[in-house]
């Protein structure tokens, strides 16, 4: 890998490692629907130019920004809300197999023993997770946090279909179908909008700006402009260092437990991770 391409790498892994601190100080002052809507309502107004229909493929585009953007994210930042954020950055990564199985059903793709290893890894690893006393009594972010990497594993199924469409383009779509979608939802879910936005700091809005334009724009289309260029063999494994990131994030920056059976679970997962990433390119680049 070029030096410049690996110095990019490194930085969206540190945008997306410090995305998970950022969604927990911005959740702490604005409800999470509403913080996750108004981060795309961000990302709808940037990318209007990009908006433009795709004759055939607005069924896919439309369910793609379902399950990526409203379901997704909804799910996602509720868990950040009710559990920590380092714990979320590992638990999210049960995407990676939930993916992996979801290509066996769907795509019929053929899994072999070191890949039901990686995914048994990652499974076992936010199983000792969820049952670390301090965790423990929010188990239910752990459940949504779960769910969030169940959608974002459809969403890969259904984007490994889609062609002819530009990332830009996508992530214009997902915008504007998620933003009203979530700004709708917390009319309905939550309460204190105005006063949570009337009340929000600096840093609240500073990490409002952070998810939208660091780890949405700078952050995805520089993982898909590497992609482009390298395999997923390589590529995929460099990404874990944004979960691990965002676990010593969390630790040193907003001062989260690090427990010994957080850190097990975590290595645990991490690895399993890692082999299915690894193996990710065996048949197909499924992950």
């Amino acid at each position: 890998m070029a030096p410049q391409h690996l110095l990019l790498m490194l930085l969206i892994c540190t945008i997306w490692g410090f995305n998970f601190v950022a969604a927990k100080v911005g959740v702490g002052q604005i409800p999470p629907l509403l913080f996750v809507g108004l981060r795309f309502l961000i990302l709808m107004i940037v990318l209007a130019p990009f908006l433009k229909f795709a004759p055939g493929r607005m069924r896919d585009v439309i369910l793609i920004a379902l399950f990526n953007g409203a379901i997704h994210f909804a799910l996602m930042f509720i868990g950040v809300a009710l559990t920590a954020a380092s714990v979320v950055a590992v638990v999210v990564q049960l995407n990676v197999p939930f993916a992996t199985i979801l290509s066996i059903v769907f795509l019929g793709e053929v899994v072999r023993w070191r890949r039901w290893l990686g995914m048994a890894c990652t499974f076992l690893g936010v199983t000792v997770i969820s049952f670390d006393p301090h965790v423990f009594d929010s188990l239910t972010g752990i459940l949504f946090s779960a769910a969030a990497a169940l959608s974002g594993a459809i969403a890969a199924i259904l984007m490994r279909r889609l062609t002819g469409v530009g990332m830009f383009q996508l992530q214009s779509w997902t915008a504007v179908i998620t933003a009203p979608l979530l700004l709708f939802s917390s009319i309905l879910f939550e309460t204190g909008q105005l006063d949570a936005i009337a009340n929000a700091d600096a840093i609240g809005w500073g990490a409002l700006l952070f998810t939208a334009l660091g780890a949405s724009l700078i952050g995805h289309n520089g993982y898909y402009y590497l992609l482009q260029r390298y395999e997923v063999s390589l590529i995929a494994p460099l990404s874990l260092l944004a979960p691990i990131l965002g676990v010593v994030f969390g630790v040193w920056i907003l001062a989260e437990p690090l427990t010994s059976r957080l850190l097990l679970g975590a290595l645990i997962a991490f690895a399993g991770v890692g082999i299915l990433a690894i193996r990710g390119r065996q048949t197909v680049e499924t992950v």
